[in-house]
């Protein structure tokens, strides 16, 4: 009975986390994390025509809340050479960009992933935001946007 009750208890704590990160029913989940500060969300959906950008305090309006078409959205894909594993999304928002990341450096022995956003204005760096590993979600491999300049 003690195992069970374990088992139902975990398993509502994964669905519960899972709801966190649910992009709309219409679209698919490119990318969701905790932030290490600020205890927010971040989360980027395929929506199909737009690619949306959220940021915001868990179970609260985003704070910040971006829809783009798909043709306006970039990505920067892997090429299979060098240390660091690296894919992103890029979601413009006029002067500024959110170019969400999500990395490996693969030769070293704890495979350390850094991933969070980086906010752009006019090309550059205003602030970094930093994700938590645990439940990071990750979908930015292979998805069909236009190549970053």
């Amino acid at each position: 009975m003690k195992a069970l009750a374990i088992s139902m208890g975990a398993t509502c704590f994964l669905f519960t986390n899972l709801a966190l990160a649910a992009c709309p029913s219409d679209s698919k989940t490119l990318f969701f994390c905790n932030t290490k500060k600020a205890n927010k969300q971040l989360e980027v959906c395929d929506a199909g025509k737009t690619i949306n950008y959220s940021l915001g305090k868990k179970g609260q309006k985003p704070e910040l809340a971006i829809s783009v078409p798909r043709s306006q959205a970039s990505t920067f894909q892997w090429q299979g050479i060098g240390r660091y594993i690296s894919y992103a999304v890029n979601i413009p928002n006029g002067d500024y960009n959110y170019n969400v990341f999500w990395g490996v450096d693969r030769l070293t022995e704890e495979h350390a992933v850094e991933a969070g956003v980086n906010v752009e204005k006019k090309g550059e760096v205003q602030a970094t935001v930093y994700c938590q590993e645990k439940g990071l979600i990750n979908n930015l491999e292979g998805v069909k946007l236009k190549p970053a300049e």
